[in-house]
Formats: C-alpha cells, sequence, structure tokens
C-alpha cells in the first residue's frame, strides 16, 4: 500500500481543490469518529483519505474498473451515475494505491449508499463523509454532527433519512438501503 503521502500526493493532483479539500475533511472525521466508537483507526483513515479517488474519472472508466475488478453493482447504480465512483473507488484504490485490506476496500464501496450490515468502520466513513466539515449546511446536519459523536449507529439512520427526504423534495430515484 501507498504511504498516506504518496496518496495525498496523487489526489491533490487527480482531484479538484473543493473535493481534494473535502477528502481531507472525512479523513479527519473519520479519524474523530474512530477514536470516540472504538473503531480501527487506519480502516478510517486510509478510507477517508480514499473514499472518492474515483470522483473524476469519467463514466466510462469507473464502469471499466468496476468490470475489470468484477464489482457487483447495487440496485440502481448504474441508473445513477453519481454512484458509481463508489465501486470504482474501490476498484482504484486496489490497483493505484495498492490497498488489499478486504476492510478498507469495502468502507470506500460501501460510502454511498450505507447498505444495511456495515461494519463500524464502514459506518463512521459513511457518516464521516456525510458530516465532514466542508459540507455545505442544510436542514439536519448540525444534528446529525452532534449524533454521530454519540451513536454511529442512529447518524447512519438519519443520514439515510435526510438522504431520503432530499431525494423526494428534488424528484430524485430513491434507493432502498
Amino acid at each position: 500500500m501507498l504511504t498516506e503521502e504518496e496518496m495525498i500526493c496523487l489526489l491533490k493532483a487527480d482531484l479538484s481543490p473543493h473535493r481534494f479539500s473535502h477528502t481531507l475533511g472525512v479523513r479527519d472525521t473519520a479519524v474523530e469518529l474512530a477514536c470516540i466508537h472504538l473503531g480501527d483507526e487506519h480502516i478510517c483513515r486510509t478510507a477517508g483519505i480514499l473514499h472518492d479517488c474515483a470522483k473524476s474519472l469519467t463514466e466510462s472508466q469507473m464502469l471499466d474498473l468496476i468490470s475489470r475488478f468484477d464489482i457487483e453493482l447495487y440496485p440502481g447504480e448504474k441508473e445513477n451515475p453519481e454512484l458509481l465512483h463508489a465501486p470504482a473507488g474501490a476498484a482504484l484504490a486496489q490497483e493505484k494505491y495498492k490497498v488489499n485490506d478486504k476492510k478498507i476496500i469495502k468502507a470506500i464501496r460501501n460510502h454511498t449508499l450505507g447498505p444495511k450490515g456495515m461494519s463500524l468502520e464502514e459506518a463512521i466513513v459513511f457518516v464521516a463523509d456525510f458530516i465532514e466539515p466542508s459540507r455545505k449546511s442544510f436542514d439536519g446536519l448540525e444534528w446529525v454532527r452532534q449524533l454521530a459523536r454519540k451513536d454511529i449507529h442512529a447518524a447512519v439512520d438519519e443520514c439515510k433519512r435526510l438522504t431520503k427526504e432530499y431525494c423526494i423534495q428534488n424528484g430524485r430515484v430513491l434507493l432502498d438501503f
């Protein structure tokens, strides 16, 4: 696996300044939540850094990675291309960043939809992505930030509820996980 410094150097070159800042915020938030909830800091830190590593790829590049690594798409992911960066990121983390820890790969894979049965570390990265400090404010964000520090599983549920509410209000396709 590449060092964190090497990962950051590659990400800084590949991501927009806004996305790169978001990435560092997710890393730091994931580490904080791992300390609070006794999660594996290394898994949370690495998955936090790499969670959006495929974000700058084209849809066809993401689909190619997903296919080459034989990653199964969840229902609705192909119809919602903005979600493809999660499975593609799981593949890219292995290919480009030389990650072979399945727990890190799974946390990257599941950071967008937060499927049922996530590990503690997957839940931490999912919530960290939702609440990191540079996230544009919206109704309920501060509540989830507070909740995440007390009960990570309740925070996962609240993130999903708020996302569902957002999708309904904006006429977006709902994915039930």
